[in-house]
């Protein structure tokens, strides 16, 4: 691919444009790392109030299948990428047909469906070194009724939808055959997969960028803690999990991107199970086809963040070598955070949290708050992990914030 240099102008007079699909938190991350490069910038999204349509140079405001604003992208821009993996696969296919669309529409669309991630997970098993939680598909009466009697290993199990899950939505523990069958009928009989329940020490994630000419660079993998399915806290410094296990997540997710033939940013999640060993055993849990949640940090602690390494892999630009200034801990700001121990509304106080050393308060421009719902993110970096931490907790307190036990 020829390179798309920022600032450049082609021979129609039109500025190097760079657009993604989708308005959220993660578009608008994205929209901030072009921009400050010096490119113009693209959003399709059909919310006219959304986070990254607010503040980029251009908004399409269409449905994601719609061919006229499909259309009109692909005119503005000379490459586009998404920010979330639920966009339709054709809408991807159609504008590869004239830009380069980084990822592309096979990887988005394996993405997109727990079954064919596994299937891939378990495909790339041997040389990526992981796979997944043994599981089973269930997309028929017939299939579950084969799990029920020949599968009962997978017992207790997480029963999840094979598309549209996330965030802990569409999942359902089942501890019995007959929790099970009730557990498929309260998700409407579609797709999807029985895992087993493992015991878990531990979630990590590696966050990967490849180009189009197959060099790779990643990031150290965070340890992320979760609550009630949701990221609540990540640490990111040295000597967060074992050495041995980071590096072998970290070649695991280089290798899982590898044998996708990826473009862009994709991020790993691993679980680390408990088997009795010294530092736990590690399997391959989901991939997401974009930035993540989890590696937010890297704005305020590295010298390139993970919206930087969209940009350059998309435009084709040379990979930066990554470096971790800092010690990181991020904390996930949910809409609970705007209203008190009643139910009514607050303000956070800002002011206290802001008076802490290293902290970086970025919010995401959304104009209401809910419970559950992703409003910002808190980073707070510093000289080294015991300040960082300390830190933390005091935020997280201010705030009351979930997964304080875990900083």
């Amino acid at each position: 691919m020829t390179p798309i240099f920022p600032g450049s102008v082609d021979v129609a007079g039109q500025r190097a444009t760079l657009g993604v699909l989708g308005g959220g938190q993660l578009g608008r991350m994205f929209v901030h790392a072009a921009q400050r490069l010096g490119y113009f910038t693209a959003v399709l999204e059909p919310d006219a109030q959304s986070p990254a349509g607010l503040v980029s140079h251009h908004h399409i405001q269409t449905g994601y299948d719609d061919p006229a604003g499909l259309a009109q992208l692909a005119h503005l821009c000379q490459a586009i990428t998404t920010e979330f993996e639920n966009v339709p696969a054709q809408t991807l296919q159609t504008l590869a047909l004239t830009r380069p669309v980084a990822p592309g529409a096979a990887v988005v669309g394996i993405a997109q469906n727990r079954i064919e991630e596994k299937a891939h997970f378990a495909a790339c098993a041997a040389v990526s070194g992981v796979t997944c939680a043994p599981y089973a598909v269930i997309e028929t009466p017939a299939q579950l009724q084969a799990v029920q009697d020949d599968r009962a290993d997978l017992l207790p199990g997480i029963l999840k939808t094979a598309r549209m899950g996330y965030d802990g939505k569409g999942q359902i523990r089942v501890k019995t055959a007959g929790e099970l069958a009730a557990a498929w009928a309260e998700l409407g009989s579609v797709a999807c997969v029985l895992e087993k329940m493992l015991p878990l020490a531990a979630e990590c994630s590696v966050l990967v960028a490849r180009g189009w000419d197959g060099r790779v660079v990643s990031f150290a993998p965070q340890r992320n803690v979760h609550v009630g399915g949701i990221l609540a806290v990540t640490h990111a410094y040295e000597g967060n999990m074992p050495i041995a296990l980071a590096d072998r997540a970290r070649d695991a997710a280089i290798a899982i991107a590898h044998h996708l033939g990826y473009v862009g940013v994709l991020c790993v999640e691993f679980f680390v199970v408990d088997d009795g060993s010294a530092h736990g055993d590690l399997v391959v849990n989901e991939m997401a086809p974009r930035p993540h949640n989890s590696g937010h940090y890297t704005i305020d602690a590295c010298d390139a963040s993970q919206f930087d390494l969209q940009v350059h892999a998309m435009a084709g630009l040379p990979l930066p070598q990554l470096r971790q200034h800092s010690p990181a801990i991020m904390l996930n700001l949910l809409g609970d955070v705007w209203f008190d121990a009643a139910g009514q509304p607050q303000e956070p106080d800002w002011y206290s949290v802001l008076s802490l050393p290293g902290t970086h308060l970025h919010l995401y421009g959304k104009l209401q708050a809910r419970p559950g719902r992703k409003m910002g993110h808190l980073t707070i970096t510093g000289p080294d992990v015991a300040s960082v931490k300390t830190v933390a907790r005091r935020a997280a307190g201010l705030l009351g914030l979930p997964g304080q036990d875990a900083i």
